[in-house]
């Protein structure tokens, strides 16, 4: 009875949503001259750049519709343009990753690191977390999402006085980047539930965490398009209403010079004004309210191994460059001692892309958080869609990176 129950559970939630059945993504190693070529299908219908290359003979994966890969596929054929297919049929792993999610057992008043958690989940897990460590956790609201979910964050702190320095961490920021969200996640629960071993972490530091920055566009992606990455605020155009704002294309520093679409339907829309969405707007309230001891801040996103630091506006480098490339390398070698692989480490133009209006930016530029990096974990053939079962080695090897931040900033603040 309970596989039957299951089996129309599975039917249910793959009829309500968008399919991607017969997409491919491929992956591609371009010249300079090949990438100029390329970039003329950024934003056209029926592609999406999953990852994209700054220095050339880094991989590019671009996912393509069934409807667009003959002509493309002629196109590259005649321009010489060399590929492998890294995924075949998007909609086998989204199928996959239903499967396992449904039959997972959820483990009642905890968290597990081998299934990816909703956003209610979450958040019913940091009040559990409250509860049962009220001498060291609390848990806020930064107020709600344009559907009015809840956005929490959680206080790790010892003690102090609330006058020792601290880092911020969010995740989720992009909804489709679900192992972003577990980083969070694992983050909170190896400095709270195993505090024991990572005492030293928050014997000085506090922390404030938000696990899930764009619930709206997180849920989405749960129960209706995976691969959906904005936020779920409507915009009305002359053709009908698109949906959603890159929030990490919105921040109000140097906001649409470069990198964002004004274009509310694509994938990097920059939003109407700079702050449009309300979520921002929270942790940027939040944040501005704690800047004084906080002196750290990490974003998390996939994919594509990298260690980011301002500028995304610019390539310029920040005054201040070295010191932040000299910790990157620190927290680098440790998640490579820990099994991970080595991260690309600069400033996000030099190394990824331009794009203003990024979180990162907006701590450092505006609120004035000194160390303030974008990490972009993870780099396999899966895409945004890392299986649960590389969850658990992904956020144990990057913890350790972690704990090299959590070092930096006890012994020079």
């Amino acid at each position: 009875m309970r596989l039957i129950f299951l089996a129309a559970l599975l039917g249910a939630a793959l009829a309500s949503r968008v399919s991607y059945e017969g997409y491919k993504v491929l992956r591609f190693n371009p010249t300079e001259s090949q990438l100029r070529l390329l970039e003329k299908y950024r934003n056209s219908p029926g592609f999406d750049f999953w990852k994209e290359p700054r220095k050339y003979g880094d991989n590019l994966d671009i996912m393509v519709s069934p409807d667009r890969q003959l002509p493309f596929l002629s196109f590259l054929k005649d321009n010489n343009i060399t590929f492998k297919v890294i995924n075949d049929n998007v909609q086998t792993s989204i199928d996959a990753e239903i499967r396992r999610q449904a039959v997972t057992p959820k483990t009642p008043r905890a968290v597990s690191f081998d299934q990816y958690y909703r956003h209610e989940e979450i958040n019913s897990y940091l009040q559990e977390l409250a509860e049962k460590y009220p001498d060291l956790v609390s848990v806020e609201s930064l107020g709600v999402s344009y559907e009015n979910r809840e956005m929490l964050v959680i206080k790790i702190s010892s003690g102090g006085g609330g006058h020792r320095p601290a880092v911020l961490v969010d995740g989720g920021i992009h909804a489709r980047e679900w192992i972003a969200p577990a980083m969070a996640l694992y983050i909170i629960n190896q400095l709270v539930e195993n505090n024991a071993a990572n005492s030293d972490l928050t014997d000085s530091v506090d922390w404030f965490i938000v696990p899930v920055l764009n619930p709206d566009g997180y849920e989405y992606s749960h129960t209706t398009d995976r691969l959906w990455r904005k936020s779920r605020s409507p915009i009305i155009t002359i053709t009908g209403v698109c949906r959603g704002v890159d929030q990490n294309r919105n921040f109000d520093f140097h906001w649409m010079e470069i990198g964002a679409s004004d274009y509310p339907c694509d994938e990097i829309y920059g939003g109407e004004e700079p702050l449009s969405e309300i979520e921002n707007r929270n942790l940027r309230d939040f944040a501005t309210l704690h800047k004084q001891h906080i002196k750290l801040y990490l974003t998390f996103h996939s994919y594509g191994e990298y260690l980011l630091y301002p500028w995304g506006y610019t390539s310029e480098l920040p005054s201040d460059w070295e010191t932040l490339h000299a910790l990157a390398e620190e927290v680098d070698a440790a998640q490579v001692a820990a099994g991970g692989n080595p991260f690309t480490i600069g400033s996000s133009t030099n190394v990824l892309y331009a794009a203003a209006g990024g979180s990162d930016d907006y701590m450092k530029g505006v609120l004035g958080i000194e160390l303030s990096y974008t990490v972009e974990l993870t780099n396999t053939r899966y895409g945004f869609q890392l299986p649960a079962s590389l969850i658990e080695p992904t956020v144990t090897q990057f913890f350790e990176g972690v704990r090299v931040f959590a070092k930096y900033v006890k012994e020079n603040f």
